[in-house]
C-alpha cells in the first residue's frame, strides 16, 4: 500500500504528463492552423521541391513518438524534483541537544491528581523511537527559571503520530503542576532520548524490577518490550509499591501481562494502605519481599532495577546492602547488576 508521500508522487506525475501532452496538441493546433505540419518544421529553409522530395522519400512522421517523448520528459521532470526534495532525510520528532516542542492533542484524566497526556507529532506516520530503557527530558520556564524533568512515555513505537505521559500530579512538583495546566493546543518543549541503560533482548538472564508511583512508567516500557518479543527469554519479577490502591497505575495493564505471560513475568504489589481483603504485600517494600520474589543478581545471570521516589530508593539500597545483594552506584554501568533508573 503506498503511503502519502508516494501518492502524491504518483500525482504530481499524471499532472505533469497530461500537463505537456496538452501542450503538445495545442502547439500542434498552432502549427496547422498556420499552415504547417510538425513533420515539415526540421526541413524549413531547404528549396520547396527539395522538402517534397524528402518528405515523400523519408515519410517522416514526428507525431507517432511525440506521446512517448512527453512521458519520458515528464518521468525525468518528476523525478528530478521528488529526489531532489522528497526524499531528503526526514526530521527526527526526538533530538538530544535541542528543544522541540509538540502541542498536546488529548487528556484522559485517571484519577483527581494522574493523567495521561497525548502530545502530537509533527506527522501522522512519525514515531518517537525512544530506546527501550531511556527517557525524555521536559522542561519549562518558571517564575523566571528553566526546570526540567525526566519522563519515560508509555505509547510504544507502533504508536504513530503521538506519544503518551502518564504524570501524576505534585503539590511541590513544578513540571507536574505546569503540564497538568496545559490546554488543548498548548505545547510542551521535550529533548531526547536520555539515560545510560539502552535495553536489548536478552541482555540478561532475568530482570527483578521494584517501582514505586509513577516509577512503574520506565519498568513498564521494558517489561512490554521483553514480553511481546517471543525471540526474548528474558524472565521478570516486579514488586510495584503503593500507598492506597487507587494509586496503582497501569493496574489492568499489568495484571494482562501477568495473565498472558505467566510463565515469564510475577507481579506482586504492595501498599501502604491496603483495602480489606487485599492479598498483597503491606506497609513497605521489606527485606522479606526482595528476598522472596527478587533473586540475588550476585548469584545468577540477572539485573535489577529501581525506580520510585527518592525516601523509597534510599530504603532499597539499605535493604539490598542488609540482604548482601549488590548495591547501585550513584552513576551506573549497562553491566552494572543493580541500578537506579
Amino acid at each position: 500500500m503506498p503511503n502519502k508521500y508516494q501518492l502524491v508522487f504518483l500525482g504530481s506525475l499524471l499532472v505533469a504528463f497530461s500537463f505537456l501532452v496538452a501542450l503538445f496538441h495545442l502547439i500542434k493546433a498552432k502549427l496547422a492552423a498556420a499552415g504547417y505540419h510538425v513533420s515539415h518544421l526540421i526541413l524549413l529553409g531547404l528549396p520547396e521541391h527539395t522538402m517534397s522530395d524528402q518528405l515523400s522519400n523519408a515519410n517522416i512522421n514526428f507525431l507517432a513518438p511525440a506521446p512517448v517523448i512527453a512521458a519520458v520528459t515528464a518521468i525525468i521532470l518528476i523525478s528530478l524534483v521528488y529526489f531532489t526534495t522528497a526524499r531528503k532525510p526526514r526530521s527526527k520528532p526526538l533530538d538530544p541537544n535541542a528543544w522541540k516542542e509538540y502541542p498536546l492533542a488529548k487528556k484522559t484524566q485517571i484519577s483527581p491528581n494522574t493523567a495521561i497526556y497525548r502530545f502530537k507529532l509533527p506527522r501522522a506516520d512519525d514515531v518517537l523511537n525512544l530506546p527501550t530503557g531511556q527517557h525524555i527530558s521536559v522542561s519549562a520556564e518558571l517564575n523566571g527559571k528553566l526546570v526540567a524533568r525526566s519522563y519515560t512515555p508509555i505509547s510504544n513505537h507502533e504508536n504513530s503520530g503521538y506519544f503518551d505521559l502518564l504524570i501524576k500530579s505534585y503539590e511541590k512538583g513544578n513540571i507536574s503542576r505546569h503540564i497538568a495546566g496545559l490546554n488543548i493546543g498548548d505545547k510542551l518543549r521535550v529533548k531526547g532520548p536520555k539515560g545510560q541503560f539502552v535495553y536489548s533482548p536478552n541482555l540478561t538472564g532475568g530482570l527483578s524490577m521494584i517501582a514505586g508511583g509513577t516509577g512503574i512508567t520506565p519498568m513498564y516500557q521494558i517489561l512490554r518490550s521483553v514480553l511481546k518479543n517471543p525471540d526474548d527469554k528474558t524472565r521478570v519479577n516486579l514488586i510495584y509499591a503503593n500507598v492506597n490502591h487507587e494509586d496503582i497505575l497501569l493496574r489492568s495493564e499489568l495484571d494482562k501481562l501477568a495473565q498472558t505471560h505467566a510463565d515469564r513475568f510475577t507481579l506482586y504489589y504492595v501498599l501502604n494502605n491496603p483495602p480489606s481483603g487485599w492479598n498483597g504485600g503491606t506497609g513497605f517494600v521489606t527485606k522479606e519481599h526482595i528476598k522472596q520474589f527478587l533473586p540475588n543478581p550476585a548469584e545468577n545471570n540477572s539485573k535489577l532495577l529501581i525506580c520510585g521516589p527518592p525516601p523509597m530508593v534510599a530504603a532499597m539500597k539499605k535493604n539490598l546492602a542488609d540482604l548482601e545483594y549488590p548495591v547501585p552506584r550513584t552513576i551506573s554501568k549497562l553491566e552494572d547488576q543493580v541500578r537506579v533508573i
